[in-house]
């Protein structure tokens, strides 16, 4: 067991019965749980040569910005529609509940930059998928997509097939 699985709060029948939501905010609250966190995302990237580091509105951006911070590197937020006030790219996307869509600026991410794409948790892959592709459509390369926690039995890691994916914690 990894020791963030201790700080990582289970909610049982939320948001609906028979989901077991993963609570993150006590890792998020606990200093030394937070560095390990952000240790563990770093681990198998830190001598990959990254440019910047791209996190998904919201909790990507807690976790990508200290990341980033990490790494001595720039931090890319990836934002919901009419978030970002300069000329922007966007991707739109299916969820299990419907559409989405995410922008980024266009002069955020210069070509051949190598990126590392971090967020909170990936369950069924379809923002980090949106992600990849947006941040791919503006040239750069997706070194690797890294997570907190990584729900196992939804597929997500099906979704980024060819790009390098590490999980803190797997359930």
């Amino acid at each position: 067991m990894h020791p963030l699985e201790a700080k990582i709060r289970p909610v049982v029948d939320f948001p609906e019965p028979g989901i077991v939501f993963r609570d993150i905010t006590p890792v998020m609250k606990d200093p030394a749980a937070l560095r390990l966190a952000v240790e563990g995302l770093l681990q198998p990237f830190r001598d990959e040569r990254i440019t910047a580091v791209v996190g998904m509105e919201a909790r990507g951006f807690v976790f990508g910005a200290l990341a980033a911070w990490e790494l001595s590197t720039g931090f890319v937020p990836l934002r919901k529609p009419g978030k970002l006030p300069g000329a922007t790219e966007g991707v739109d996307y299916q969820l299990e509940y419907g559409a989405a869509r995410l922008e980024i600026h266009r002069d955020a991410i210069g070509a051949g930059e190598r990126v590392l794409l971090v967020d909170d948790l990936i369950a069924t892959g379809g923002t980090a998928e949106a992600s990849v592709r947006l941040v791919e459509l503006l040239g750069a390369v997706v070194v690797g997509c890294s997570f907190v926690v990584e729900l196992d039995g939804l597929g997500g890691r099906q979704r980024l097939l060819g790009h390098r994916v590490h999980s803190v914690v797997r359930y």
